[in-house]
């Protein structure tokens, strides 16, 4: 998603929470956009809507959006150089995405370690978490997915 396409969905969800919305939740608009966020790498935005997304996750017990939220905080901390906490948001929502067999959410997550590992200076590490996403997203055929895995490798070399 470019900048300027979360620009758009953003704007048209912040609009979706001021009306009522019969066929989606408060706790969908807020999934949707901590997830974009996290998806842009926009540790402003994720601090903003994270917060009330995990709250309504949480009372709801909605575990994909728990996942969700855990890993969007992941990124945050990440992007924060917190990789500590980091870790700890990452592998909870790694877990939550493999009881529920998500493997698309778990793809993504994978991702996000080799992102953290990388900041790290971890490259073997990196590399390990990417290949597995990568291989992941090939065996669903998530070809833009792929193509962002490679690249995030291939900067490894």
């Amino acid at each position: 998603m470019g900048e300027g396409e979360f620009a758009l969905v953003r704007e048209h969800l912040e609009i979706a929470l001021s009306q009522t919305a019969s066929w989606m939740g408060e706790y969908d608009i807020y999934a949707t956009l901590v997830d974009a966020a996290a998806q842009q790498r926009d540790e402003a935005a994720i601090r903003q809507y994270a917060p009330r997304a995990e709250a309504l996750a949480n009372e709801l017990g909605h575990q994909l959006y728990q996942g969700v939220v855990h890993r969007a905080w992941g990124v945050a901390h990440c992007l924060a150089g917190e990789y500590a906490e980091s870790e700890v948001r990452l592998s909870q929502a790694l877990e939550i995405f493999g009881k529920l067999g998500t493997r698309w959410q778990v793809g993504r997550t994978f991702f996000e370690l080799g992102e953290l590992a990388a900041a790290r200076q971890q490259p073997g590490e990196a590399r390990d978490y990417f290949s597995r996403a990568m291989a992941d997203f090939d065996r669903m055929r998530a070809a833009p997915d792929s193509a962002r895995t490679r690249t995030a490798l291939e900067a490894l070399s």
